[in-house]
């Protein structure tokens, strides 16, 4: 059997940020590993047309799709209480619902501010703690959180959003220590460019990005991240060429720094 495989309908595993990009690519390929698929995404109209597409491809297993605003305080509770509702038990959580900020902290509205943080780091937290506590009452499961490669890179203009990733990453890795014991495998997956929407790059550069190896696809990210979840690996970053770089990433300052802040000012939005 593949990694993570199983007997189709015997478990069940929940998506968040589920209708496009990397979330999509988790649903379909828990799908083919023989999970029931719940996808949770804020936009229904993509949400539905993307869970219709995994129900065709595997129609073995069940699909089912919420249509929720994940970036409040209280929606990991009400997620949660949904789940509960809906008599469906979680063996596999995968955090991917995420919000990208390219924008100077003086520039960024305070609403998104709020928004960024609650989605990344309290929504988050809350859905680890309430689906791994009913996972360990079960006899475990896995869990998945997706940070990124903008961590090492607390550059301008990505203060917001590298802080909150950051955050997810030292989280997960702490609380994996936390449960590991009690049957359950929490990963960070920390992945530099993905050739999806998320950025705002037009088609023709994401195209671009994937033939010189400057981007991943989203396919690729969503297998490797789950591969290092059944693994147990506590912090992942996908393809070793990204890793080589960290330290060069974290040590730019001095006049590269202040080239880069005055460069990407006309691209911050």
């Amino acid at each position: 059997m593949r990694r993570g495989e199983v007997a189709k309908g015997s478990k069940t595993a929940l998506v968040t940020g589920a209708s496009k990009g990397i979330g999509r690519c988790y649903a379909l390929r828990l799908a083919d590993l023989g999970y029931n698929v719940v996808m949770v995404a804020s936009t229904a109209s993509e949400l539905e047309a993307t869970a219709d597409e995994v129900r065709a491809a595997y129609p073995d297993v069940r699909v089912k799709h919420l249509a929720k605003d994940l970036a409040t305080p209280t929606a990991a509770a009400e997620m949660f209480a949904w789940t509960e509702e809906q008599g469906i038990k979680v063996d596999v959580l995968i955090n991917n619902a995420g919000m990208f900020s390219f924008c100077n902290i003086l520039n960024t509205p305070k609403e998104r501010i709020e928004r960024v943080i609650t989605l990344h780091a309290i929504t988050a937290t809350q859905m680890c703690r309430l689906y791994a506590a009913d996972m360990i009452a079960r006899g475990g499961g896995h869990i998945l959180n997706m940070s990124s490669y903008s961590i090492w890179m607390p550059y301008p203009g990505l203060s917001l959003y590298s802080a909150s990733k950051a955050y997810l990453k030292s989280f997960s890795v702490a609380f994996s220590k936390e449960v590991r014991d009690k049957g359950v495998k929490v990963s960070a997956l920390c992945p530099a460019g993905i050739a999806t929407d998320l950025y705002g790059l037009p088609r023709n550069l994401q195209q671009l990005g994937l033939k010189i190896g400057g981007l991943m696809s989203p396919e690729s990210c969503a297998r490797r991240g789950l591969n290092g979840m059944f693994r147990g690996q506590r912090c992942k970053v996908p393809d070793w060429w990204f890793r080589l770089f960290i330290p060069i990433c974290q040590c730019l300052c001095g006049a590269p720094m202040r080239w880069l802040r005055n460069f990407t000012m006309k691209f911050q939005k």
